[in-house]
Protein backbone atom coordinates (compact mmCIF):
# COMPACT_ATOMS: atom_id res chain seq x y z
CA UNK A 1 0.00 0.00 0.00
CA UNK A 2 1.10 3.57 -0.68
CA UNK A 3 1.28 5.14 2.79
CA UNK A 4 1.79 8.76 1.73
CA UNK A 5 2.58 10.90 -1.29
CA UNK A 6 4.60 14.09 -1.36
CA UNK A 7 4.83 16.40 -4.35
CA UNK A 8 4.13 19.84 -5.76
CA UNK A 9 0.50 20.90 -5.58
CA UNK A 10 -0.43 21.29 -9.25
CA UNK A 11 -4.22 21.59 -8.80
CA UNK A 12 -6.67 21.61 -5.90
CA UNK A 13 -10.40 21.80 -5.34
CA UNK A 14 -12.58 20.66 -2.41
CA UNK A 15 -12.90 17.11 -3.76
CA UNK A 16 -9.52 16.36 -5.36
CA UNK A 17 -5.92 17.41 -5.81
CA UNK A 18 -3.26 16.74 -8.41
CA UNK A 19 0.25 16.30 -7.05
CA UNK A 20 3.21 16.58 -9.40
CA UNK A 21 5.99 14.12 -8.55
CA UNK A 22 8.85 14.98 -10.92
CA UNK A 23 6.57 15.10 -13.96
CA UNK A 24 4.20 12.31 -12.89
CA UNK A 25 0.88 13.81 -11.88
CA UNK A 26 -1.35 11.86 -9.51
CA UNK A 27 -5.04 12.67 -9.03
CA UNK A 28 -6.10 12.09 -5.42
CA UNK A 29 -9.63 12.35 -3.99
CA UNK A 30 -9.75 14.37 -0.76
CA UNK A 31 -12.23 15.57 1.87
CA UNK A 32 -13.26 19.15 2.56
CA UNK A 33 -11.28 19.07 5.83
CA UNK A 34 -8.10 18.03 4.00
CA UNK A 35 -8.68 20.72 1.36
CA UNK A 36 -8.71 23.36 4.13
CA UNK A 37 -5.26 22.25 5.32
CA UNK A 38 -3.58 22.42 1.90
CA UNK A 39 -0.99 25.09 1.01
CA UNK A 40 -1.17 27.30 -2.09
CA UNK A 41 -0.81 25.79 -5.57
CA UNK A 42 2.84 25.36 -6.51
CA UNK A 43 3.84 24.55 -2.91
CA UNK A 44 5.00 21.14 -1.68
CA UNK A 45 2.27 19.06 -0.03
CA UNK A 46 2.13 15.63 1.55
CA UNK A 47 -0.96 13.48 2.00
CA UNK A 48 -1.53 10.18 3.81
CA UNK A 49 -3.14 7.87 1.29
CA UNK A 50 -5.36 4.86 0.77
CA UNK A 51 -5.22 2.99 -2.56
CA UNK A 52 -8.53 1.40 -3.53
CA UNK A 53 -8.05 -1.37 -6.12
CA UNK A 54 -10.91 -3.03 -7.96
CA UNK A 55 -11.02 -5.15 -11.08
CA UNK A 56 -11.68 -2.18 -13.35
CA UNK A 57 -10.41 0.73 -11.27
CA UNK A 58 -7.59 2.11 -9.12
CA UNK A 59 -8.35 5.16 -6.97
CA UNK A 60 -6.17 7.13 -4.59
CA UNK A 61 -7.71 8.80 -1.55
CA UNK A 62 -5.76 11.41 0.40
CA UNK A 63 -6.01 12.59 4.00
CA UNK A 64 -4.54 15.42 6.03
CA UNK A 65 -4.45 13.44 9.28
CA UNK A 66 -4.11 9.89 10.63
CA UNK A 67 -7.49 10.22 12.42
CA UNK A 68 -9.19 11.00 9.13
CA UNK A 69 -7.60 8.04 7.34
CA UNK A 70 -8.42 5.70 10.25
CA UNK A 71 -12.06 6.79 10.17
CA UNK A 72 -12.15 6.26 6.37
CA UNK A 73 -10.71 2.75 6.75
CA UNK A 74 -13.21 1.90 9.50
CA UNK A 75 -16.16 3.21 7.46
CA UNK A 76 -15.13 0.96 4.59
CA UNK A 77 -15.70 -2.09 6.80
CA UNK A 78 -19.45 -1.32 6.97
CA UNK A 79 -21.62 -3.14 4.45
CA UNK A 80 -23.13 -0.72 1.96
CA UNK A 81 -20.54 2.00 2.52
CA UNK A 82 -17.81 2.20 -0.09
CA UNK A 83 -14.88 4.61 -0.45
CA UNK A 84 -16.92 7.39 -2.08
CA UNK A 85 -19.62 7.23 0.60
CA UNK A 86 -16.90 7.21 3.27
CA UNK A 87 -15.38 10.38 1.74
CA UNK A 88 -18.81 12.07 1.77
CA UNK A 89 -19.25 11.14 5.44
CA UNK A 90 -15.78 12.48 6.26
CA UNK A 91 -16.53 15.73 4.43
CA UNK A 92 -19.70 16.14 6.50
CA UNK A 93 -18.15 15.48 9.93
CA UNK A 94 -14.87 15.40 11.82
CA UNK A 95 -13.38 12.20 13.30
CA UNK A 96 -13.68 13.37 16.92
CA UNK A 97 -17.39 14.29 16.71
CA UNK A 98 -18.20 11.24 14.58
CA UNK A 99 -16.58 8.88 17.10
CA UNK A 100 -18.42 10.56 19.98
CA UNK A 101 -21.76 10.25 18.15
CA UNK A 102 -21.15 6.56 17.39
CA UNK A 103 -20.22 5.73 21.00
CA UNK A 104 -23.23 7.61 22.41
CA UNK A 105 -25.54 6.06 19.78
CA UNK A 106 -26.71 9.49 18.59
CA UNK A 107 -28.67 8.64 15.42
CA UNK A 108 -30.00 12.20 15.05
CA UNK A 109 -26.52 13.77 14.89
CA UNK A 110 -25.36 11.18 12.35
CA UNK A 111 -28.33 11.80 10.04
CA UNK A 112 -27.25 15.45 9.73
CA UNK A 113 -24.31 14.18 7.62
CA UNK A 114 -25.27 14.36 3.91
CA UNK A 115 -26.21 10.95 2.49
CA UNK A 116 -26.81 9.31 5.90
CA UNK A 117 -30.36 8.25 6.67
CA UNK A 118 -31.64 6.71 9.92
CA UNK A 119 -31.11 3.11 8.71
CA UNK A 120 -27.49 3.75 7.69
CA UNK A 121 -26.84 5.66 10.92
CA UNK A 122 -28.15 2.75 13.02
CA UNK A 123 -26.07 0.26 11.02
CA UNK A 124 -22.94 2.38 11.54
CA UNK A 125 -23.59 2.54 15.28
CA UNK A 126 -24.10 -1.24 15.51
CA UNK A 127 -20.99 -2.04 13.47
CA UNK A 128 -18.61 0.63 14.81
CA UNK A 129 -19.54 1.17 18.47
CA UNK A 130 -17.72 -1.93 19.76
CA UNK A 131 -14.63 -1.13 17.68
CA UNK A 132 -14.43 2.39 19.08
CA UNK A 133 -15.18 1.38 22.68
CA UNK A 134 -12.64 -1.45 22.52
CA UNK A 135 -9.82 0.76 21.26
CA UNK A 136 -7.05 0.50 23.82
CA UNK A 137 -5.46 3.91 23.37
CA UNK A 138 -4.31 5.83 26.45
CA UNK A 139 -4.74 9.11 24.60
CA UNK A 140 -8.36 8.64 23.58
CA UNK A 141 -10.32 11.90 23.66
CA UNK A 142 -13.20 10.12 25.36
CA UNK A 143 -11.25 9.40 28.51
CA UNK A 144 -11.65 12.84 30.08
CA UNK A 145 -13.81 11.34 32.83
CA UNK A 146 -10.91 9.20 33.98
CA UNK A 147 -8.78 12.27 34.66
CA UNK A 148 -10.25 13.10 38.07
CA UNK A 149 -9.39 10.89 41.04
CA UNK A 150 -12.74 9.24 41.84
CA UNK A 151 -13.53 8.50 38.22
CA UNK A 152 -10.06 7.11 37.61
CA UNK A 153 -10.31 4.83 40.65
CA UNK A 154 -13.78 3.68 39.56
CA UNK A 155 -12.48 2.81 36.08
CA UNK A 156 -9.62 0.82 37.66
CA UNK A 157 -12.15 -0.94 39.93
CA UNK A 158 -14.37 -1.89 36.98
CA UNK A 159 -11.34 -3.18 35.08
CA UNK A 160 -10.44 -5.30 38.13
CA UNK A 161 -13.93 -6.81 37.84
CA UNK A 162 -13.06 -7.92 34.30
CA UNK A 163 -14.52 -5.10 32.21
CA UNK A 164 -12.55 -3.63 29.31
CA UNK A 165 -11.20 -0.16 29.90
CA UNK A 166 -13.22 1.30 27.00
CA UNK A 167 -16.49 -0.06 28.43
CA UNK A 168 -15.61 1.07 31.96
CA UNK A 169 -14.75 4.53 30.72
CA UNK A 170 -17.99 4.83 28.78
CA UNK A 171 -20.02 3.87 31.87
CA UNK A 172 -18.23 6.52 33.93
CA UNK A 173 -18.80 9.10 31.17
CA UNK A 174 -22.52 8.30 31.26
CA UNK A 175 -22.58 8.80 35.03
CA UNK A 176 -20.74 12.09 34.61
CA UNK A 177 -23.22 13.25 31.94
CA UNK A 178 -26.22 12.52 34.19
CA UNK A 179 -24.65 14.08 37.30
CA UNK A 180 -24.39 10.71 39.08
CA UNK A 181 -20.61 10.74 39.41
CA UNK A 182 -20.62 11.28 43.16
CA UNK A 183 -20.43 9.41 46.44
CA UNK A 184 -17.91 6.73 47.42
CA UNK A 185 -15.95 4.69 44.91
CA UNK A 186 -18.07 1.66 45.81
CA UNK A 187 -21.27 3.64 45.10
CA UNK A 188 -19.91 4.90 41.77
CA UNK A 189 -18.90 1.37 40.73
CA UNK A 190 -22.37 0.06 41.64
CA UNK A 191 -24.00 2.80 39.55
CA UNK A 192 -21.56 2.15 36.69
CA UNK A 193 -22.41 -1.56 36.72
CA UNK A 194 -26.01 -0.68 35.83
CA UNK A 195 -24.67 0.98 32.65
CA UNK A 196 -22.61 -2.06 31.59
Amino acid sequence: MIDSIKGQLFHKDPSQVVLDMNGIRLKISITAATYNTLPEKGSDAELLTFLNVREDLMELYGFGSTDERNMFTMLNTISGIGPRSAMNILSGSNPHEFKKNIISGDVKSLTVIPGIGPKTAKRMIVELKEKYVDEDDDNMDFMDAAENGLAKDAVIGLMALGYKRGHANQAIRELEATGELNGSIEAIIKKALTKL
